[in-house]
């Protein structure tokens, strides 16, 4: 450092310009370039290229993550479709179950219908037919005792009623079958 003071000294009145070329400050700045350089190399690279280093790889192992992340979302989405499709399968299913049972029950309830109304028909027929029979008979009854009181009236005494009865009911059984 001497020696730049003297020579700062020796010369106060040569003008220094850029295009100047000073021998000792080019050597000086030579060797402090290199001093630097290998005190970098030395303390500094390492250092620097282990956090690029660490950062490359942390890098690559983000970048495989996504790619895991990535194919696993893929793979539930696959699986996600297929169960939606599943579902849809399976309701259409339930669906079309649900609308053979309630057709069947359908069927089964009309044709139940129509077997209680024909035992109702059947039933109200006997019933009928029974009601007219005992309406027969009883007309029966009555035009042979008031034909047995017109012929009492007529002849003048009381006839056998039994006899007699048979008698009327024989002919109007053959005046019936007449008609």
């Amino acid at each position: 450092m001497l020696h730049i003071a003297l020579l700062a000294q020796e010369e106060p009145h040569a003008a220094s310009s850029p295009l100047t070329v000073d021998g000792g400050l080019m050597l000086w700045t030579v060797f402090v370039f290199l001093l630097l350089l290998a005190i970098l190399k030395r303390f500094a690279w390492p250092a620097v290229l282990g956090a690029v280093e660490a950062r490359e790889a942390a890098l690559e192992r983000q970048l495989a993550e996504a790619e895991q992340s990535r194919a696993e979302a893929a793979k539930l989405l696959e699986e996600h479709r297929k169960l939606v499709a599943d579902a849809k399968t399976q309701a259409h299913g339930l669906l079309t179950e649900a609308r053979q049972l309630s057709e069947k029950e359908r069927a089964v309830s009309l044709q139940k219908t129509k077997q209680e109304q024909e035992e109702l028909l059947a039933r109200a027929r006997r019933e009928i037919a029974t009601e007219r029979d005992r309406a027969v008979a009883d007309l029966r009854r009555e035009a042979v005792d008031l034909s047995l009181a017109a012929a009492s009236k007529l002849v003048g005494e009381r006839l056998n009623t039994e006899t007699d009865r048979k008698i009327v009911s024989d002919y109007l059984a053959t005046l019936e079958g007449g008609r």
